[in-house]
Order: structure tokens, then C-alpha cells, then sequence
């Protein structure tokens, strides 16, 4: 956090579909959060009936009958996964959705980000090939592994891609890809994470088999509803916009998790931190997400897959311990590294450059893309954070700002000048990158002109949006419940964000940097306690007044609830 970020409101929604909102849901603060993130009144509650169908997806009939001959043929079926957490959670999916369905064999492969790095390399076919699987199915990548899926089908083993990254200017080889993304695929909701887009073969699949009357005589038809919890893991987890298809998937989820439902490794995951009574999205993304993360980043995600496979509580409890215990190394190995990114920072022109590429001999390589998310939330800029790989090249992993298109800015780059970039791929808010070493300082004046080009010469600036002042009456416990509930809130659909003045009563620091605040209205009102995370270095700095943009929430915290304000974003008045 810094003090001083752009504080923006948003515009004020149509005063017909707030009203209609607020006829619906009986709270004027809630119609006007929902009215300003593009919410109708029909769009209220997330029933799984409102969920879009399979067939608009480019490609899925001819996956589902391939799938389906292999299967219902006995043969074997191998999983190629990703190493994050979209990649696992979408791994365990499918291994548990197969064998459901009545695969007879199924099993995985992930790659090793030390090792053989993303995707379906040529490595990896190979160690595929000698699993000797009668069809190979990936799932949150293959779109870009042209050599991997040539050197399988060559062998002879047909492919089916899922996956949900952009397509490069070639598809590869495959018998059939589904990707919302693909040009020409008439799917509605281009947001579904990997995890979703699996699921979503899965139901495909179901009703062929089923159509081709395969359930029935002992093999029963399964709902795969009950592996929703899964999705909604992956979907946050991946923090892909939650259009209102994906919010329905986070919530039909949750919903099972909440009910008791859900599978024993991401229980275990959740059991970890201090527990609440409701799983919320927030709890997906800083609680369980991270922990299934720390694999991928640290070691292998092989561990994380099983986690999410076992069926045994005390197994899945087991390693959920071991997940934890990689994600305190990953925690410590990211307080170094953002030492080091803070004094290479000093380092650069004031104002900074319209992107961040920042590099170190001694970086992990399963932590920059956290350290880029670092440097773009400080500085509000896209940020490249690169680490050596072998043979003198380095692997970059960028994140962005809303208005940058990153994977576009680095396509921009490779075009105009080819061989500066070795490889690359990626979305809207995040990418990955490989290059030589002594290409570094060329490709980071380029990336900042290209970020320009977007931005129309201007600096990137990454302002808060807020969704205005709110009466002080209001800043209630009361509140704060109903809008803690009235998500899932995320990543294209923000929790819902205030700003007004405030005086500081009381600033003392928590914990290794965070600030606990006391906030009073400055006409006259009862003070309220507010957190500010990783904002000790700002106390000093703070004046008596301050222009604040809070989220209220509640503090659970020894049997009791109370109102708190979650500092987003702190400006002097």
C-alpha cells in the first residue's frame, strides 16, 4: 500500500435498475453496488439451471466422442496437467470425473517448473508416451504445445485439449481442442478458468454416454455436481473474472462446502486457518489457494493432485500439513526477494518507466509471479519479475493492470522485433515469458513502449474504485454481514468498495507490518476500527485526516463479531 493512490468513483448506475434491484433484495446499498458492477434484477441467486450449456463450445462434440469410444472401450486415459492451482484442482477433476463416469484407467502427469517448465513440451510427451495411454487429454494448457501433440500423435495417440489460455497465431495438432477463447467458439462466457473448462467436458460428456445408454445395470450415472467445490477452487484460485457464469460456479461450490460437502484434501486445506463459519471466496483465494500453490511454486504439484485425489481425511489432512509447511518456505523466500525488488526499485528513473522489468541471479523461480504482482500493486505499473533458467536464458512472469493488455503488449513486442522474445503466452493480467539473458535491457524499454501504446502515451496508474461515501449510520455490523453475503466478490467483481474523510484516532502497528486504525467521522460519530495490511511503513506519514477507501467487514474473532473497515487505499486530506 502507498499513501496517496488514486481514489475513483464509480459512475452512478441508472436509477430504474437500482430501484428495481432494491425492490428485489430490500437494501439501497447493496442495489447500488450490484447496479454499478452491471447486475440486473434477473441476475439475482445462482441456481445450477441458469448454468450455460456445453454445445455452444467449439469442439466438444468431437472431444466427447473420442472420449467417450475410449472409454467406454476400456482403454487407458492419461491426464496432462498444469502446476499451478487452476492445473490441479482441474487434474483432480477430471481423475475423480473418469473414473465416475466408468473409465476403467485413469491416470496424470504434471510437468516440474524446475525441470521441463509449462506445458506439453516434447519432455513430456515423451514421459506421456511411456505411460502408454490409449488417449491423452490436458487440461489448463496444451493450446500452445505444437511439438509435444505433434510427437504424440505421431506415436499414434490421440489428443484432446482443454484449456482456456489465448491461442497463438497456430493451433496445435490435436484430434479436438476446447477453448472458449478459440476464434469462432460461441461460448458466452470467455472467463471460465482450466478447472471450469474440464468440468464442462465432463457434463459434455455425460450426456453422450448417457444418450448412448452406457449408465444403467449397475453402472450408475453420477452427479458431478458434487465436484463443484473443485471448480470453484480453481476458478478463484486462477483469479479469472467472475462473469456470471463463474460466479455461479464459485457458488454452487461454496454452497456444497458449506453444506459439509466437498472433497477431503480441500477441507484440509481450509482446516489450516483459524475456522469461520461460512466459506467465502475470500477464503478460496488467501486460505486454500495458496497452500495448493506453494507445490507447484516450491516443489511438485504431484503432492497438491493428491491431496485434492484422497479420499482418506487423515491422508488428506496429512498433506495438507506438508502444503503448508511449502508455503511458510515460499512466504520467506518472497520477503527476501521483495527486499531485493524494493532496492532495485530505488534504482530506476523517477517517474518510473510505464512497465517494471526487474531480474536477480539469486530468485526463485517459483515465486516471481508473485513478486511482479508485488511491484505492480506498490507502483502501479505492469511488472516483469525474471529469473535465470538454463542455458542463459531467463523465465519472466508479468502481471498487469486493468487497461493493459499484457499478453497483447508482449505480442507487440515479438512483432516488431522478432528474436527478442524467446517464447511467451498468457492472458489479459498475466503472462509468462522466456529470453536470453542479454536481451533483458532491450526487451524492458520495449515492453514500456508498448504499454504506452495501449495507454495513449499516458503512465499506466492503477486508482482504486470506489463505490462512494456511505452515511456513517450505515457502518453497521448489520451491513457488513449482508454484503459479506452477497457475493461470491472477486477478481471482475469487486467486493463492494467505499471511500469518505476520516480522523485518526489511533494508528499502532500488528503483526511484521500491518497498521490497526482508529477511524472516526469528522462531523461527530463513534470511532471504528479498521486494518491496513502491509502498511507499517506508512505510519509516520499519516496525518490527522485522512481520505480512506475501505471495505466493511466483519471480525470474527474468539466467539464474538464485530465491524471493520479493510483499508484498501489511504490519501492525506
Amino acid at each position: 500500500m502507498k499513501l496517496g493512490q488514486t481514489i475513483r468513483r464509480r459512475p452512478t448506475p441508472p436509477a430504474q435498475q437500482v430501484a428495481a434491484l432494491e425492490a428485489r433484495l430490500g437494501c439501497p446499498v447493496l442495489a447500488r453496488v450490484y447496479a454499478t458492477r452491471g447486475v440486473v434484477a434477473d441476475e439475482i441467486g445462482y441456481a445450477t439451471e441458469r448454468l450455460l450449456p456445453p454445445h455452444s463450445l467449439l469442439g466438444i462434440d468431437a472431444a466427447t466422442r473420442l472420449a467417450a469410444r475410449v472409454l467406454t472401450g476400456g482403454g487407458r486415459l492419461l491426464v496432462a496437467a498444469d502446476y499451478d492451482a487452476d492445473g490441479a484442482t482441474g487434474c483432480a477433476l477430471a481423475v475423480r470425473g473418469l473414473r465416475a463416469l466408468g473409465a476403467a484407467a485413469v491416470d496424470y502427469l504434471v510437468p516440474s517448473r524446475f525441470t521441463t517448465g509449462y506445458g506439453l513440451s516434447l519432455e513430456v510427451a515423451e514421459a506421456a508416451l511411456a505411460r502408454r495411454p490409449d488417449l491423452l487429454i490436458t487440461v489448463d494448457n496444451g493450446i500452445a504445445s505444437l511439438d509435444g501433440i505433434a510427437r504424440l500423435r505421431a506415436a499414434g495417440v490421440p489428443v484432446i485439449v482443454t484449456d482456456h489460455h489465448l491461442p497463438g497465431e497456430r493451433l496445435p495438432p490435436a484430434d479436438a481442442i476446447v477453448n472458449p477463447r478459440l476464434p469462432g467458439d460461441g461460448f458466452a462466457s470467455k472467463h471460465l478458468a482450466g478447472v471450469g473448462v474440464m468440468f464442462y467436458l465432463l457434463l459434455a460428456l455425460r450426456a453422450r454416454l448417457r444418450a448412448d445408454g452406457w449408465f444403467g445395470g449397475g453402472r450408475p450415472e453420477p452427479n458431478l455436481a458434487r465436484l463443484l467445490d473443485l471448480v470453484a477452487l480453481g476458478t478463484v484460485a486462477d483469479v479469472v473474472p467472475l462473469d456470471y457464469n463463474n460466479r455461479l460456479l464459485v457458488a454452487q461450490g461454496l454452497a456444497r462446502l458449506n453444506a459439509g460437502g466437498g472433497q477431503p484434501g480441500v477441507r484440509a486445506l481450509l482446516s489450516l486457518a483459524p475456522q469461520r463459519t461460512q466459506v467465502t471466496a475470500g477464503d478460496l483465494a488467501f486460505r486454500a489457494g495458496p497452500r495448493l500453490n506453494a507445490a507447484g511454486r516450491m516443489d511438485d504439484m504431484s503432492l497438491g493432485i493428491e491431496c485434492l485425489l484422497t479420499d482418506d481425511p487423515s491422508a488428506a489432512a496429512d498433506m495438507a500439513a506438508q502444503l503448508d509447511a511449502l508455503n511458510q518456505d515460499r512466504r520467506a523466500v518472497e520477503a527476501q526477494m521483495q527486499a531485493q525488488a524494493t532496492a532495485l526499485t530505488r534504482a530506476l528513473p523517477d517517474p518510473l518507466p510505464a512497465a517494471l522489468c526487474l531480474h536477480d541471479a539469486d530468485w526463485h523461480p517459483g515465486v516471481i509471479g508473485i513478486i511482479a504482482a508485488r511491484l505492480r500493486e506498490r507502483h502501479g505499473r505492469p511488472a516483469v519479475a525474471f529469473a535465470p533458467a538454463e542455458d542463459g536464458r531467463w523465465r519472466g512472469s508479468a502481471r498487469s493492470l486493468p487497461g493493459v493488455h499484457i499478453r497483447d503488449a508482449l505480442a507487440a513486442v515479438a512483432a516488431r522485433q522478432p528474436g527478442l522474445i524467446e517464447k511467451f503466452g498468457g492472458h489479459a493480467m498475466a503472462a509468462g515469458l522466456t529470453l536470453a539473458g542479454e536481451h533483458l535491457p532491450a526487451f524492458a524499454a520495449a515492453l514500456a513502449d508498448a504499454v504506452l501504446e495501449q495507454t495513449g502515451g499516458v503512465l499506466p496508474e492503477d486508482a482504486l474504485l470506489s463505490d462512494g461515501a456511505l452515511d456513517p449510520a450505515l457502518l453497521t455490523l448489520d451491513l457488513a454481514e449482508r454484503l459479506h453475503g452477497a457475493g461470491p466478490w472477486g477478481q471482475g467483481f469487486a467486493a463492494p468498495l467505499f471511500d469518505d474523510e476520516f480522523e485518526l484516532r489511533e494508528a499502532r502497528m500488528v503483526g511484521a507490518d500491518h497498521l490497526r486504525l482508529l477511524l472516526a467521522p469528522p462531523a461527530g460519530g463513534e470511532a471504528v476500527a479498521a486494518i491496513a495490511w502491509r502498511a507499517a511503513a506508512l505510519r509516520e506519514q499519516l496525518g490527522s485526516h485522512l481520505r480512506v477507501a475501505y471495505r466493511p467487514q466483519v471480525n470474527a474473532w474468539r466467539g464474538e463479531r464485530q465491524l471493520q473497515l479493510l483499508v484498501e487505499g489511504l490519501a492525506p486530506v
